[in-house]
């Protein structure tokens, strides 16, 4: 764990936070619950041990973005947030070896060896909060909305009333096969969102697990097929659990996700 950057960049979006935490205290942060709360001896060392290291890029300290699981490939900087070119929060492989999907659909639909797709219970067990254990196929996931449930979904989320959905069409994915715009079709309208924040709102009663998802029928249902748990972009949690637990050391997880970077003091 690398320690907090300097004042002058320890803001998230515009909020300041806890002295000496780069964290805030809601789901951004992976629900970071606060100082008072346990934590292991292992974290407690692993900060003293890399105290005063930054990661970085060119000399700058990096935004190191993470999620909870890529799915298999990881996201660009672009595909959530701004159009704008990060160069360490490019899409890599979440694996030993580079590897190309034939396609985003193909990779989704398929169940491919990498790093985050962990079987290892006792792994996850000690990584993931008691409240994450409870679902396991985040990996690959499924979920399915028949037409109206889907319609009442888009009004409660989007005050949209398009009718009962006919239709979600992909418009643009990144790398990993996430979508960021989405047209949505009902028997009365449609309408087009992005990024992919905010189509994981849309199609879910909480937050979908990503937006890497492909879209079938099945008896009258509109079926999305799904990888990963979150945006996607840079470190993957459970693929550098799984890399250190195999004797991967911090910098190599680290340069591993975000490529080109050093750590440094």
């Amino acid at each position: 764990m690398l320690t907090a950057a300097p004042r002058e960049i320890r803001r998230w979006y515009g909020r300041e936070i806890h002295p000496g935490f780069d964290v805030c205290a809601d789901d951004h942060c992976q629900r970071y619950q606060g100082i008072t709360k346990a934590f292991s001896r292992a974290a407690a060392e692993a900060v003293r041990a890399t105290a005063g290291r930054f990661l970085r890029y060119q000399g700058a300290i990096c935004d190191a973005r993470f999620s909870k699981s890529c799915g298999g490939i990881t996201e660009r900087y672009a595909t959530a947030w701004g159009d704008e070119v990060v160069p360490y929060l490019e899409s890599v492989y979440d694996g030993p070896a580079d590897s190309c999907p034939s396609s985003p659909e193909t990779w989704i639909r398929s169940n491919p060896p990498a790093y985050c797709n962990a079987e290892d219970s006792e792994l996850l067990a000690r990584i993931l909060p008691g409240f994450d254990q409870e679902t396991r196929d985040f990996y690959r996931w499924r979920v399915a909305y028949t037409p109206e449930g889907l319609a009442d979904l888009i009004r409660s989320k989007l005050a949209l009333d398009l009718g009962p959905v006919r239709e979600l069409q992909a418009l643009a994915r990144g790398p990993s096969g996430r979508i960021y715009r989405l047209k949505i079709t009902g028997q009365r309208d449609h309408v087009i969102i992005g990024k992919e924040l905010e189509i994981r709102r849309a199609l879910s009663p909480t937050h979908l697990y990503s937006s890497a998802f492909v879209i079938d029928r099945e008896s009258g249902c509109l079926v999305l097929r799904g990888a990963g748990w979150g945006h996607g972009v840079g470190l993957c949690q459970i693929g550098a659990a799984v890399m250190a637990n195999a004797g991967h050391t911090y910098t190599e997880i680290l340069q591993h996700y975000y490529r080109g970077t050093t750590v440094s003091a």
